[in-house]
């Protein structure tokens, strides 16, 4: 009798199952079955769509068709999204009512702008914003805005802090001079701890770009402003939406155990803390030292440590745990042709981070779109 294929689930085609997959061509896990559960047919890199706001891409540089990744993998695709997982079943309900038993689940879906959640807290937000999440709704809406911006001088805020925040910001001052731009970063603590050198060096770049900057929060959009917690009102014909992640809906009672945000908790191997048959990377989890219990920083090692350790699966050898990145090397794009480098606790800006960061996204496409042997 032969023996039934055991099945592996991947719930989304995040850069780590885009890893993942770009291997299986190659080398093949054995005996295993394959579903991957996509509803795109492309991937959108999230990484890349400052560089195509700031006009430097196109949307096809920036986009990664599944179906010749697939090809030669063996790797049965549906072109579904998931409503439910029931962890103790081992099953995974998709919006067509089919369910997909496993025996291993990845999970490489990515972090969510919940709109219910955001209009809210800031109501007008889903009339009259621009989400940033899902990036496929946002390439397919952004040549409007950017026509609007090449006619004529705007008047956009940026919401959102963090890198994501000042990347967009950056892209849209390099794309459009004469506008103005404001980034809009949320209220900060009377007693907040003082400004990394990293911090000080991205405030200091977006002044110097005539960038206005606000940390104060947004609770009310319009077709003309941004009501600010202050009082004030801002006056803006594009609103930038760049903030509020939050995990899928459908992890709430998958049973997993999760963060106090909602994110999946996965350990240093990528698996989940309470169900060993699960992994998951990116956005769409937390990742956790169960021995000290501090979050864990892992730059750009998730693609590689979850493609060894889902290949161990098959074989039956030990996991490996994700390296740690504390002080990983990353460049932070700025619009225009220059980018930061940050390593540990010295970052600086110039050009040739640029070059570098350009290198690094162009060559992660290309070993991703090239034809497989």
């Amino acid at each position: 009798m032969t023996k039934a294929a055991r099945q592996l689930v991947l719930l989304g085609s995040g850069r780590a199952h885009l890893h993942f997959l770009s291997t299986l061509a190659v080398h093949k896990l054995p005996e295993v079955q394959i579903t991957l559960v996509s509803p795109s047919a492309r991937q959108i890199v999230s990484d890349l769509v400052p560089a195509l706001v700031a006009g430097h891409y196109r949307l096809e540089n920036c986009a990664l068709a599944l179906e010749p990744l697939l090809r030669h993998t063996g790797v049965r695709w549906l072109q579904r999204q998931a409503l439910r997982v029931h962890a103790r079943h081992r099953t995974v309900i998709l919006d067509d009512g089919t369910t997909l038993g496993y025996d291993w689940l990845s999970i490489n879906t990515g972090a969510l702008q919940d709109q219910a959640v955001l209009e809210q807290r800031m109501p007008g937000v889903r009339e009259h914003g621009l989400f940033l999440r899902p990036s496929e709704s946002f390439v397919t809406l952004w040549p409007r805005f950017a026509a609007m911006g090449d006619a004529r001088a705007l008047r956009i805020a940026v919401i959102g802090k963090g890198v994501e925040g000042f990347e967009i910001a950056m892209a849209v001052r390099h794309r459009f001079p004469q506008s103005a731009v404001t980034l809009i970063t949320g209220a900060t603590s009377p007693d907040a701890d003082p400004l990394t050198p990293l911090q000080a060096l991205l405030l200091d770049t977006l002044r110097a770009n005539r960038i206005t900057v606000l940390p104060d929060t947004v609770t009310a959009l319009s077709g003309d402003a941004v009501e600010l917690g202050c009082g004030a009102k801002l006056a803006c014909d594009l609103p930038l939406i760049a903030t509020g992640l939050q995990p899928p809906l459908w992890l709430q009672d998958s049973e997993l155990a999760l963060d106090a945000q909602g994110f999946l908790a996965v350990d240093l191997t990528l698996r989940s803390t309470s169900h060993c048959e699960v992994f998951a990377a990116g956005d769409v989890c937390s990742l956790v030292d169960t021995q000290s219990q501090s979050r864990y920083a892992y730059g750009q090692h998730a693609g590689p440590t979850l493609t060894r350790n889902l290949a161990a699966l098959a074989s039956s050898t030990n996991l490996q745990f994700v390296p740690h990145a504390a002080a990983v090397f990353s460049l932070i794009a700025c619009g225009d042709r220059r980018a930061i480098a940050s390593w540990g606790k010295h970052s600086t800006l110039g050009r040739w981070p640029w070059w570098i960061k350009q290198w690094i996204d162009r060559r992660m496409v290309l070993r991703l779109t090239k034809s497989p042997p």
